[in-house]
């Protein structure tokens, strides 16, 4: 099991201003935790509540599906695109990084034992979308465009230039380059793909984009390039089972949430800093502060009252950002909660030369890359408590699909845990929403003409 480290949110490392009586405050919120997640569990299995992502890791039918279609088609492409945004990309991006071999694209078919090489499509640059459309073979590529409603303006641009293409190149045949990933039943993209025979996965109902990674839409782009899905399926139960347990001297989910929570409501910490010390954990970052960002930025409670909370997600990358932002974290405001990711055991061991003996680097030869990486982690988590900033550490023995699984789930559990200690709506997100309708109205969507007339008079204005 993974496991955290908050002794350095303790006022006895970092002082009563800014550190918390841990132990006092576990036993203040022992039976509010517990309940929460009593609840949480309760809830999972009702419609409209969002929490079906909680059983996800028990889909074995999807995974039966997505193995299945992955057997099928091996060997016939050369390239995965994935058409996705936010929560369609971030999750595949994040564990498609952590798990396949380094540089993956790079590497030659041999290297990649007949595997497709993988590419998301998460943003609408032109630019972008041109540069990586013009090296593609597109007769060579399995296109997998994910959208659960089916009308994601981001998503469905990219899918209609690239079915375009598609079909200019194959001509009918072009279908079977596609497979979608949406709704079971409703929206633009399901009634296109039944209209032109696509295969297609379902996005399950109250399953949220950023909690869908260990739905068909991560689990089918993660079985397209060869990783173990059963091994991912089991460190999702496994963790699940860990964090069913009420008791938060037992549940680091409840932990990180509580320590979370209290640093933001009792010590002004407001700022949640994600910061693995592996490159493969890069894109952990990112879709955690999605997570993050998403579900715990409200401007009203459950009662309907004004709050505007939230804690800021920040990523950054060890040890590159402590020759950018550690500056900042040490004598900046003391606003911030440090989560470093530190990884055991790497792939690989990497031993620096005995070179250059005589000089001020000498003390480096001899050792390894990997004790160097390492001992940056722990110098930077002591140096920070010097200036009495608050941190806490996550442990995994090394990087494959049963940890990377039980990492991920845990923020999520982490995230619904927090949600309702801020007494907050965790799975919706309204702010989003209103800027999509803003989009819809500007590219003259049918439905959106009075809010076009409205933003255009509010675009003049400022």
């Amino acid at each position: 099991m993974i496991s955290l480290s908050y002794r350095n949110t303790d006022e006895n490392i970092i002082g009563a201003e800014n550190g918390l009586n841990v132990q006092q405050e576990f036993a203040n919120y022992r039976e509010q935790i517990a309940n929460i997640i009593t609840n949480l569990n309760k809830r999972k299995d009702k419609p409209g509540q969002w929490l079906q992502w909680m059983n996800l890791g028990y889909n074995e039918e999807t995974v039966w599906y997505v193995k299945e279609y992955a057997a099928m088609v091996q060997g016939r492409f050369d390239n995965v695109l994935v058409l996705g945004i936010g929560g369609s990309a971030l999750g595949g991006m994040a564990v498609t990084e952590a798990l396949l071999k380094p540089y993956w694209n790079l590497l030659t078919e041999e290297q990649r034992n007949g595997l497709p090489k993988i590419f998301f499509l998460d943003n609408i640059d032109p630019d972008s979308i041109c540069g990586l459309l013009n090296i593609l073979d597109l007769k060579r590529t399995l296109v997998n465009v994910v959208t659960k409603s089916g009308s994601t303006a981001e998503t469905m641009a990219q899918f209609m230039i690239v079915k375009n293409l598609l079909e200019k190149e194959l001509g009918d045949n072009y279908r079977y380059n596609i497979v979608a990933t949406t709704d079971k039943k409703t929206g633009v993209l399901r009634q296109i793909a039944e209209q032109e025979g696509y295969k297609t996965f379902v996005v399950p109902d109250d399953v949220g984009g950023r909690f869908s990674v260990f739905s068909a839409v991560g689990l089918l782009p993660f079985a397209l390039v060869g990783l173990d899905i059963d091994e991912i399926m089991n460190g999702i139960k496994d963790m699940d089972l860990a964090l069913k347990n009420t008791d938060i001297n037992e549940n680091i989910a409840a932990q990180n949430a509580l320590i979370h929570y209290l640093m933001d409501i009792k010590k002004g910490k407001n700022l949640s800093v994600m910061m693995p010390y592996s490159s493969r954990l890069k894109y952990v970052s990112d879709w955690y502060v999605q997570l993050w960002a998403e579900s715990l930025g409200k401007n009203k409670d459950k009662l309907g009252n004004d709050i505007h909370i939230g804690p800021t997600p920040i990523k950054a990358l060890g040890a590159t950002d402590q020759h950018s932002q550690i500056q900042l974290y040490n004598e900046g405001p003391n606003n911030k909660l440090i989560n470093f990711i530190r990884v055991k055991e790497f792939d690989n061991t990497l031993e620096i030369p005995n070179i250059f003996e005589y000089t001020g680097i000498g003390y480096l030869g001899g050792k390894t890359i990997n004790r160097l990486i390492n001992a940056e982690a722990d110098a930077t988590r002591v140096a920070l408590t010097d200036y009495n900033r608050p941190t806490v550490t996550i442990t995994i023995d090394k990087i494959n699909g049963y940890n990377i699984a039980q990492l991920l789930y845990m923020l999520e559990i982490q995230t619904a845990i927090a949600g309702e200690l801020y007494n907050i709506d965790a799975f919706n997100q309204p702010g989003v929403e209103q800027a999509k309708n803003y989009t819809y109205a500007l590219m003259g969507r049918a439905g959106y003409e009075d809010s076009a007339q409205t933003l255009q008079e509010k675009m003049a204005a400022v």
